[in-house]
């Protein structure tokens, strides 16, 4: 019995002792607990500017925020609809630093946050600071971000001679985890030609600019959905996979092929097509409708081609300029609604403009991301680098993020094969026609392999041609 109330007493007092040690740690780290909590931040003003002009819409987005908290800031979240992050192309942020004429813009990083969606399946892009915002301290950011596949036609279905019409979805306020002391939304058409849009008072109209606001002191998360219906026939072109292959030859030349597979995705074609009601009423006739494209090549560009699956298409224009050529090519026939076509541009340049060396011996290529063609969405984009036979160690310096793999090719007289590096990207839009670097190391000596072979295969003719001259296959001796 005693032995029992020994050792309850023992458990009793290292209870006590654990309780004690317990409560000294809670006290000793509750400041570091407090720091650590996230900081307090409020939207001063924000003003966005959303362009319908065209179907690649462009937004605009200026915030000043505001530190309210105790705790120093390091980085600004960014609330968008799920329906909109879908759509997301490009995004871009910069902080504004100075005022009027002595103003400047600090780039800042822009990734998609970890943190778990927000109410309604709210998600989230975090703005990192490059110095951190103390408590009261305040920041200018302009954002800038790109859309695709945003605007819904309607009706769905057009004849040859109507206008198209689409629908846009968006909110009045603006979608934010803080609290907006002061904002205001406007929304610019192509034309003032608006059927009709949602009023969230106070609503103003003015030619082609619709204007949601000011609006004081909204709470997180606000949103005030609003459809506008208005006429757009801007060229609803959407490459829906382009192929790029950019051969490196180091005599001298750079090779790129690029194979399109181009859609209209605007309102469909509804009923025949008549290329005399077209021609005899231009311009009314298939308004929403296009039949030329623009690509911007690069200068000095030479051997230049434009085929279909039929043959040559001679009906291109090509102008070199001496820091960009400009090739305008229309396909057989003009695109209207839901029409496909596929084509072919090959071209070459020199190879001293876009191959350097640097200071280690290793040599990079230094060329343009994304499709050349003007105004166009690429819902699949795949650069192959082709590399010379013998190259090393590749690797690739792209500023934004995209799939990468290595591939093998062969080609003429090639005994190792060609090394290729495979770039793949979804939601391309010309804001991602940014140059790419593709680093290598490479051994002179392999410039040599082919020249070598030709020798090789020469002398080994003319030798079998001797020995066979000299030779006497006859059956009996004269």
């Amino acid at each position: 019995m005693e032995i029992n109330n020994a050792g309850a007493t023992s458990s009793l007092r290292l209870l006590q002792i654990c309780l004690i040690f317990s409560v000294l740690i809670l006290t000793y780290f509750s400041p570091l607990v407090r720091s650590s909590s996230p900081p307090e931040l409020r939207i001063l003003s924000a003003e966005r500017r959303v362009d319908l002009s065209s179907h690649i819409i462009r937004v605009s987005l200026t915030l000043k925020v505001e530190n309210i908290g105790t705790s120093p800031a390091s980085e600004i979240l960014l609330a968008f609809p799920p329906t909109q992050v879908d759509h997301l192309a490009w995004i871009k942020a910069d902080a504004v630093v100075g005022r009027r004429k002595k103003k400047s813009s600090l780039p800042l990083e822009v990734k998609p946050s970890t943190i778990e969606d927000g109410p309604n399946g709210t998600k989230y892009y975090s703005i990192f600071l490059v110095n951190q915002l103390g408590s009261s301290e305040s920041v200018s950011v302009e954002v800038l971000y790109a859309l695709t596949h945003s605007l819904e036609p309607f009706p769905v279905e057009i004849s040859q001679s109507e206008s198209q019409l689409v629908y846009y979805h968006d909110s009045a306020v603006i979608l934010s985890p803080y609290h907006i002391k002061s904002q205001e939304t406007s929304f610019r058409t192509p034309s003032n030609k608006v059927e009709s849009f949602t009023r969230v008072e106070p609503t103003a109209q003015s030619g082609t600019e619709l204007k949601y606001g000011p609006y004081e002191d909204r709470t997180s998360y606000s949103y005030s959905a609003v459809i506008i219906h208005f006429e757009n026939n801007n060229p609803f072109a959407v490459v829906e996979e382009l192929i790029r292959e950019i051969e490196i030859s180091h005599w001298g030349n750079l090779q790129i092929t690029e194979y399109y597979k181009l859609a209209h995705a605007g309102a469909r074609q509804k009923g025949g097509f008549s290329r005399v009601e077209y021609q005899s009423r231009q311009p009314f006739s298939g308004l929403s409708s296009f039949k030329h494209l623009l690509a911007e090549l690069p200068p000095r560009v030479h051997s230049v081609y434009y085929r279909d699956e039929i043959g040559n298409i001679s009906s291109s224009r090509l102008r070199i300029g001496s820091k960009k050529s400009e090739l305008l090519i229309e396909p057989r026939y003009p695109l209207f609604g839901g029409w496909k076509a596929t084509f072919v541009v090959g071209y070459g340049v020199p190879v001293q403009d876009f191959l350097f060396e640097s200071s280690d011996g290793a040599r990079y290529l230094n060329y343009s991301f994304g499709c050349p063609l003007a105004e166009t969405v690429v819902d699949k984009l795949t650069v192959k680098v082709v590399l010379p036979e013998g190259s090393e160690d590749p690797s690739v310096v792209v500023p934004f993020q995209l799939e990468q793999r290595l591939e093998k090719k062969y080609s003429y007289l090639d005994v190792v094969g060609r090394t290729v590096v495979v770039l793949e990207k979804r939601n391309v839009v010309p804001e991602h026609n940014s140059p790419f670097q593709v680093h290598y190391k490479f051994n002179p000596i392999f410039m040599l392999a082919e020249p070598l072979m030709l020798v090789a295969a020469f002398f080994l003719f003319f030798v079998a041609s001797i020995a066979y001259l000299h030779m006497d296959l006859a059956i009996r001796k004269s």
